[in-house]
């Protein structure tokens, strides 16, 4: 059986070298030419992501065969897309990329083709719009072909470990779609699981989401009051912590490509609706996260008060500017937002990290600084001065 995977980004790849090494011929697609390239010659793109170099050395441009042109995986049977959905300035979802996929997906799509979409989207998107995209571009109705939502639930940098072992969801358009596509992904997935629809399967996971948001807006918040109390917030946290209680770790802000997108796709939904009692709560920890950038940026500045220079002349590192520690991606970085909040005042403030070269920082419109040269350092991940 030959299966396609759309998009072969950090969830993309993982998983089309998971279903490679179960012994699955698959065609990915990916509009990057330059990446499938490296694939087909047993490069890995993704070199922070742990045991992905051996799956692709092992499988790449063999079993495992990169294209940037969809008519290549027309012979295929069953598509995985797992392209991203952006949100643009006022949190609204940009289909723009996912419609291209599934309309040019349509254009080779024959009957008894399966289709799933593992893109987090709003609840009724796959059943909606999906649908109706490939039904325009195939001249197919539901029923000729099955549509199927399977949310991808990895972590990045322990992506084949989670598809391996953590429990994974899927949910059908209609009834034989779920079915199908659940004998489908146990073939390759461990710990499936499968839910009454599509529906609930996009729900699912973003309520994951959801839930993360706000409780780490919750630690954020009893961060703050924890040093306006003069208490050790980690030990405090220590002993709270149980079976029946778990706080969160504070941080800068949420970023990513997950967490702090997908609340906004049940707030857009409630205020479509008119039912903003709602979606009180997420808003709310939304407001709380992406403002602790300039809460950290406060303690920043009063922390190079106490140095005995002119603030002008102070030297402050921030160790970090990735979204998460150990993965090279900058999207909704709130560390990356705080430098640039702290050199929008007029500080002499560089930045530092593991996975950027001097020229990569700059090239970010930002100074590199070597840590040991400055008077103040401070470690986002850690949020710690040093």
């Amino acid at each position: 059986m030959n299966i396609a995977v759309v998009g072969l980004g950090n969830a993309g790849l993982p998983l089309a070298s998971v279903i490679a090494d179960c012994g699955f011929e698959v065609i990915g697609v990916d509009i990057d030419m330059e990446r499938c390239e490296r694939i087909n010659r047993g490069i890995n793109p993704i070199p922070e992501e742990a045991g992905l170099d051996d799956l692709i050395e092992r499988y790449g441009g063999k079993s495992l065969r990169a294209t940037p042109r969809y008519e290549d995986a027309k012979g295929c049977k069953s598509f995985i897309v797992i392209v991203p959905l952006l949100i643009d300035e006022g949190h609204n979802p940009d289909f723009n990329i996912l419609e291209e996929a599934f309309r040019s997906i349509g254009k080779i799509l024959k009957k008894g083709d399966l289709v799933v979409l593992e893109t987090t989207v709003p609840p009724t998107t796959t059943e909606t719009m999906i649908r109706g995209w490939l039904e325009e571009e195939s001249g197919l109705q539901l029923g000729d072909f099955y549509l199927a939502h399977s949310p991808e639930r990895i972590m990045t940098g322990y992506s084949i470990s989670r598809l391996r072992e953590f429990p994974k969801i899927v949910g059908g358009a209609d009834e034989e779609s779920g079915r199908l596509a659940f004998d489908l992904y146990r073939k390759f997935i461990p710990n499936l699981q499968r839910v009454t629809s599509s529906r609930v399967a996009e729900f699912v996971k973003i309520v994951e989401g959801c839930y993360r948001d706000v409780n780490i807006a919750l630690a954020n918040e009893i961060l703050k009051i924890s040093e306006e109390l003069n208490i050790d917030f980690n030990e405090a946290r220590e002993y709270a912590n149980h079976d029946y209680c778990h706080i969160h770790l504070p941080s800068t802000g949420v970023g990513g490509h997950c967490i702090p997108v997908y609340p906004w796709f049940l707030i857009n939904e409630m205020e479509k609706r008119e039912k903003f009692g709602f979606v009180e709560l997420q808003r709310c920890s939304r407001k709380i996260n992406d403002e602790m950038v300039g809460y950290w940026a406060e303690r920043i500045v009063l922390k190079a008060l106490k140095i005995d220079r002119p603030l002008s002349q102070i030297k402050i590192c921030l160790r970090g500017i990735t979204y998460r520690k150990g993965v090279k991606e900058l999207y909704h970085s709130r560390n990356l937002a705080l430098a640039r909040v702290l050199a929008r005042k007029g500080l002499q403030v560089g930045v530092y990290d593991e996975l950027f070269s001097e020229e990569e920082i700059e090239s970010l419109s930002l100074r590199f600084m070597d840590p040991e040269d400055a008077d103040v350092v401070f470690d986002c991940f850690e949020l710690r001065f040093s």
